[in-house]
This record gives structure tokens, sequence and C-alpha cells, in this order.
């Protein structure tokens, strides 16, 4: 276990998440040393100074290139827009740095390569953040499908659904340029296929479908903006063990505040999960009496590891930031040679990959075959 020196690359909604995580991990589990947060890196030297004030850093700098090369850093949290990723989760890597980089990976798959190519040269460990396969439920969820207890799985329904796009009136901004990537279908639909992948392992191949509910928007200075993302995206998939599914996105339900619904029909069986409702699951078995059968809920506790780790009761409940504590361990895991519950740039670039199947897919308007990735 090592002291590992920490720096931060952007303090946003999920910049501030991150600097929670390496905060809180060593206090959480135990079993770590307290990380060293030695640099964070903001568009300013004001708001770096600001920032790293708030979250607990050492130093502060108006440019992440100073981050990512000094000797004090072992680690990069890389948490701007979606476009900035490659070029400096490349930089910080080429650096001979750890990556901690959110998703999705980059808003091209060509880009997505080369972090993937500069992440091999540099033998160090590239993880992506995708919190929410940390949840207890969803490893519970897995030992349930690898037990059984639903039979073969045959079909899989995934849903997502936020409101935060859904103001027509809403001012144009960054996640509505082509800069950004395709729209929800990258920019959170990546996380529907992040559960597929560890759930599942993969998608062969794609039917998509890419929407726009709204052509322009306004702009601070008046006039309006083209729209040049989709806020909605509908996928019929083909996984890779044969299985059909459906995925459903979109950032512009009203009502919607943070919504992945998953639905797993098996031979024996059903599972249903909420993330709204994130410490459940709903289960049913077609076993016993007929008059009995029915759904029951599996409240999370101490028995779903590593709920254990945060409240010694059940039923209380974890959050969205506690995810990412956990996610932060997984990857101190990994840096110190050991197994780790984590998505990896290896593993990320086929969830990159499907996305690209994806948004080809909608523009051709026929069936994608997912390439077959590359073993490692």
């Amino acid at each position: 276990m090592t002291s590992l020196g920490i720096g931060l690359i952007g303090t946003g909604y999920m910049g501030k998440c991150h600097a929670l995580a390496w905060n809180a991990v060593a206090a959480v589990f135990g079993d770590v040393d307290r990380p060293r947060l030695a640099v964070l890196a903001e568009t300013s030297q004001e708001l770096a100074e600001r920032k790293a004030r708030e979250l607990g850093f050492a130093r502060a700098t108006g440019d992440w290139r100073t981050l990512v090369t000094d000797p004090d850093v072992d680690v990069v949290s890389i948490t701007t827009p979606n476009a900035f990723h490659p070029e400096m989760a490349i930089a910080a890597l080429e650096a001979g740095k750890h990556v901690w980089c959110e998703k999705p990976m980059a808003t091209k798959l060509v880009d997505a390569e080369r972090m993937l190519a500069a992440a091999r040269a540099s033998g160090k460990v590239a993880a992506l953040g995708y919190n929410y396969i940390q949840n207890p439920i969803m490893r519970l969820i897995r030992r349930l499908l690898d037990e059984g207890e639903i039979g073969e799985v045959n079909h899989v329904r995934l849903e997502m659904d936020e409101d935060f796009m859904a103001d027509p009136g809403e001012l144009f901004y960054w996640k509505s340029a082509a800069s950004s990537g395709h729209g929800a279908l990258d920019d959170f639909g990546v996380h529907a296929l992040s559960l597929i992948w560890v759930l599942f392992g993969g998608v062969r191949r794609v039917c998509g479908h890419m929407a726009k509910p709204y052509a322009d928007r306004p702009v601070k200075d008046g006039g309006r903006r083209a729209v040049e993302t989709y806020d909605i995206a509908t996928t019929l998939i083909e996984l890779n063990n044969g299985a059909s599914g459906i995925i459903a996105l979109n950032r512009s339900a009203w009502g919607r505040k943070g919504r992945i619904f998953v639905q797993l029909f098996g031979s024996k069986g059903t599972i249903v999960y909420d993330q709204e409702r994130m410490n459940e699951v709903q289960l049913y078995t077609a076993d016993g009496a007929k008059d009995r059968q029915g759904f029951r809920t599996i409240l999370t506790s101490p028995h779903h590891r590593p709920y254990d780790k945060f409240i010694p009761a059940p039923g209380h409940g974890l959050g969205f930031n506690d995810l990412k504590i956990v996610e932060c361990r997984e990857l101190i895991r990994r840096i110190d040679g050991e197994a780790a519950h984590l998505i990896t740039f290896e593993d990320g670039i086929r969830i990159e990959r499907v996305v690209d199947a994806i948004a080809r897919s909608a523009h051709s308007g026929v069936w994608v075959d997912v390439p077959v990735s590359e073993d490692r």
C-alpha cells in the first residue's frame, strides 16, 4: 500500500466528487494510507487557489500541463468536459502518471484508441469513472446471475433518463455542441453500457436511432443556435451471449432525475432495478406455489459488501458520492497490483466501440456489427 500523490483537473460536478472520494477513502476503508492531495488545476489561478482551499489540496495551478508533470503527483483525476479527456489523459500517461478519467473516454473513437495506446505504452493504471457498477446492488445482481437465480437471461432492457436538457428555454451550452460528442448516447448512455459490460460481457451488434427534441436553443447574448447533439437515443442490441435487448436514453425527460431502469428477463425469473431507488432490487423467481409468487424487495445491508464499510445497519442506504469512494478504493487496489472491480481503458474501449457502432447505425438506418475487441 502506498500513499499516493493526487492531482485533480477540474472542480465541477465530478471534480468535487473525485475530491470527496480522495478525502474519504482512507477513513471509510481503513486499509490504505491517506492520499496526499498534491495539486489542483482549474481554468485560472484564482479559481484553482479557491478550490484548493475548499477541497484540501496543497497547491494550485491555472495550467493543467504543469500538474501532469509535477513530481509530487502519482495519480491524475480528469473531470473536465468530454472533449478535453484525450489530450489530458495522454499527457498524464506519457508523464508516467496513473489516470482516473471520467467517462466517456473521448468524443471520437479514434481519440479513445489513442488513449488506450498511451495507457498500454505507459504501463500505468488508466481507469474510467463508471461508479454505478460499484453499487453493492449491482454486485448482488451479478451474483444472482452467476448463480442462475433467474435462469438463462434472454432479454434485457435498460432505460436512462434525466431532465437537465428538458426545458426548451434552457440556454445553449457545451453539451449541445458537436464537440461534446453524440449527445445522450455517449454523455450518459455509456453508463448503461458499463452495466451491460459487467453483467454480460458486451454487445455483438446494434440498431440505433437518435433524435433531437429541440432543433435550437437560445444563446446568452440573444438569438438562437442550432442544437448539434441528440438528446434522445434508442438502440436494439444483441448481446454476446445471444440475448436481445433495448437501450433507451433521454436527457430531456421531464421528471426523471437520475433514472437507470434495468430489467433482466430469464427462463426462471426477472430482476428489476431502478437507480432512483439505488439501495434496493426487485427479484421474481418462478418457483413455489403459483398463488404466492411475486416480486420481493431486497434492501442493501452490511451483507452486501462494501456497504458494511459505510454503515453497520441495513436499509439506511448509500449515495452517489459513496459509490465514487468505492471506485477510488478499487483504483488503489489496481495501482497496488491487486485484482479490482474497475473499468480500465482496456474495458472502456469496448464500450466506446459500441457507442461508435450505435451512432453509425443511427445515421445509416441498418444493423451494425460491433468490432471484435483485441485481446489484452
